[in-house]
């Protein structure tokens, strides 16, 4: 590799007059000839200023010779370094390229393929139908709300489905695990492509039911809902030997089993405030940004209290056996929270807890900021942006 900078005949050698620098050295150094007949003897002065003026022609040719090849070993040096930078480069597409056209991750359009997303003409999610502010049904103007909902319109946009094409089913609690409802219509049993209601990311859900969880989408905490008139409640210890009623397969109803509570299970949660409105419990207690929605419906009806548990509930979203739909899920939810200029999810939580700040008081809903989502393992072009 020539260096074309450089004027011919200077690549990889010392000028001409620095490689005659020796013989130079040599001939100035060399015994001055004796004078011609009849020439007077040099004086002292003349001596001395001949060897004056030698001295300083050879400590120029030296420092030539020094800085040349300084330069030339400069030189060389970048020569070199350029050469293991162009290596470096080639190694390292050939690596990209190798994990991009022959292993790797799969690419968002395998995993669509894998997935089926690309066969369905619509996307059906199971979801809570009677949770103020996180998923509501409202029988009379026929639409769905909460923050439940806006997720699933967020995750639907991303697999390419417009809202009309998105099917909501209600279900209860236990069929969460099985992902399926009753169709309203036909009132017959359907099978959903994914379940977004509420539901708490658990190792025994993972282990023992068998549920495929995304990663989470949500952070809240147990909470108690009483009658207004009810005495404060400061500790699930002040529901021991009361009934209380909670969701049935929720992680609420285990807390308050172990400290002697009475435990009523019901399917929904409307079934719950029933019971309380009649007296039949003193309490109901579920995950704080479901009991707010109902403290922020009806607020001069429920007192809402925080347990000060130190316990996450953190929901996910269930897609069953489909792992290639965890992916996308999943990518979702990593786009929404890398990406400053994805304002989703916070436009979902303003607008369904942030409003019932206010009508729960002191009492924490949830946590206001997307939970921490890994970039999932998936496929992209060098020059594709993830986030987009």
């Amino acid at each position: 590799m020539g260096d074309t900078n450089r004027p011919p005949g200077q690549q990889w050698r010392l000028p001409r007059q620095l490689q005659m620098a020796p013989e130079l050295v040599r001939q100035l150094l060399r015994t001055p000839p004796a004078p011609a007949p009849g020439q007077p003897e040099p004086t002292a002065e003349e001596i001395a200023s001949q060897t004056l003026a030698q001295q300083e022609v050879i400590e120029e040719v030296i420092t030539e010779v020094q800085n040349a090849i300084v330069v030339d070993r400069e030189y060389r040096f970048k020569v070199w370094r350029l050469a293991g930078l162009g290596l470096l480069i080639v190694i390292t597409i050939a690596v990209v390229l190798g994990r991009l056209f022959v292993g790797g991750p799969p690419s968002v359009a395998e995993l669509r393929a894998q997935a089926g997303v690309d066969s369905w003409t619509e996307l059906t999610i199971g979801v809570k139908d009677d949770q103020f502010g996180t998923a509501y049904y409202n029988p009379v103007t026929k639409q769905w709300s909460g923050f439940d909902i806006d997720v699933a319109y967020m995750i639907a946009e991303d697999l390419g489905f417009r809202r009309e094409d998105v099917r909501f089913y209600g279900l209860e609690s236990e069929d969460r695990a099985r992902m399926q409802a009753n169709d309203p219509v036909s009132g017959e049993r359907v099978s959903v492509q994914m379940v977004i209601a509420s539901y708490s990311i658990t190792k025994d859900r993972e282990e023992m039911a068998g549920v495929t969880f995304s990663q989470g989408y949500l952070d809240t905490e147990q909470s108690v809902l009483t009658l207004k008139d009810h005495a404060p409640v400061a500790a699930l210890k002040d529901l021991k030997g009361k009934r209380v009623c909670s969701l049935s397969t929720s992680t609420s109803q285990s807390a308050l089993s172990e400290l002697g509570a009475i435990v009523i299970q019901k399917n929904r949660v409307r079934e719950c405030f029933a019971l309380l409105d009649i007296r039949d419990v003193e309490a109901v207690s579920t995950d704080a940004a479901i009991l707010a929605g109902w403290k922020n419906q009806y607020p001069d009806k429920y007192s809402h209290f925080d347990l000060g548990l130190d316990a996450t509930e953190r929901w996910g979203v269930n897609v069953g056996e489909n792992l290639a739909l965890k992916e996308l899920v999943d990518l979702t939810l990593y786009r929404s929270w890398a990406d400053p200029k994805d304002s989703r999810w916070e436009e979902a939580f303003a607008r369904n807890f942030q409003v019932e700040v206010e009508a729960n008081g002191d009492t924490p809903i949830a946590v206001a900021h997307q939970p921490r989502a890994e970039r999932p393992d998936v496929r992209w072009l060098p020059w594709e942006d993830p986030l987009t």
